[in-house]
């Protein structure tokens, strides 16, 4: 399954370490399908995005996801995509950046031609293939037309694709240089939260592994600092973790206060099962479960 991870410190500044995909001769990454792209998204200190990824197509195309990421900045987003529309190629790889926000998804959605004659104009940025970097212009769209508001255009976009598109999920992460946005909707697909005290659970800097993909991050400054992450899946055994409520829009502010409210309190329209996915968008939605890592 695509892997979500975002991280939000606040008004404060950390250096994060980032590997999107484990070393080659680790006994995970033998057992996992290789994922179709990677990539890592956060700001510089003048808040200007700062996007890397690169796309897949077998194991040795790996090299720059096995490194180690080292980057600087208050709010972060990762992906690992598992391709469930588009080609492997670096424009369908996520993250997607449009008016200085970073933006990442995990889901289908379909219907993709009425999707594009709904964008009009607005989806002429578009330059990959994905249903991903489509709804993404649907949500700056939407922003733009509620004066700015980000929370209001991602329940506006939400709203129209689950009236209008036949969808299984439309988990998404949201940054700007200093706020961060999640929606989960619907229930088809976990999105996790954790409010997390400097020094988490067990007074130690931040360090989370994956327990259904390869990505992993380490945070030493998370030692004294506080944080919200946000991911696909639990990360470690912290009992703090709350499995978001479906059509939960979640807001991390510039202080690190965090607000959620309900946006879409039904099901889609057009709710669509795993059987009536192609088999390979299919694949991208499950994932086996494995124990849970003893990190901090």
């Amino acid at each position: 399954m695509c892997h979500l991870f975002a991280m939000s410190s606040g008004p404060k500044r950390i250096k994060a370490t980032f590997w999107l995909l484990d070393a080659p001769d680790s006994p995970r990454a033998a057992t996992l399908r290789t994922p179709d792209g990677a990539g890592l998204g956060a700001f510089d200190a003048d808040g200007v995005p700062q996007v890397v990824r690169q796309a897949i197509r077998s194991r040795a195309d790996t090299a720059f996801a096995r490194e180690a990421q080292d980057v600087t900045s208050s709010t972060f987003v990762a992906h690992v995509r598992h391709a469930s529309t588009g080609r492997a190629s670096d424009a369908n790889t996520h993250p997607f950046v449009r008016n200085e926000r970073i933006f990442a998804h995990n889901g289908v959605i379909e219907g993709l031609g009425k999707l594009d004659a709904e964008l009009g104009t607005a989806g002429l940025p578009v330059l990959g293939d994905t249903d991903s970097e489509r709804f993404f212009a649907l949500v700056t769209r939407e922003i733009d037309a509620h004066d700015g508001d980000v929370g209001e255009g991602i329940a506006a976009a939400a709203r129209w694709t689950a009236q209008n598109l036949p969808l299984y999920s439309i988990n998404m992460i949201l940054i700007t240089a200093g706020e961060l946005w999640a929606l989960r909707y619907p229930d088809t697909n976990g999105l996790y939260v954790l409010k997390r005290g400097a020094g988490g659970r067990n007074g130690r800097h931040l360090d989370h592994a994956s327990p259904f993909s390869e990505i992993r991050v380490r945070s030493l400054d998370l030692l004294d600092e506080p944080a919200v992450v946000v991911e696909s899946e639990r990360m470690d055994e912290d009992p703090r973790w709350r499995l978001m409520d479906s059509g939960e829009l979640l807001h991390v502010a510039a202080d690190l206060t965090v607000t959620s409210r309900i946006v879409l309190d039904g099901p889609p329209v057009h709710q669509l099962s795993l059987e009536d996915l192609r088999p390979e968008a299919a694949v991208s939605q499950t994932t086996s479960v494995p124990d849970l890592p003893t990190s901090a």
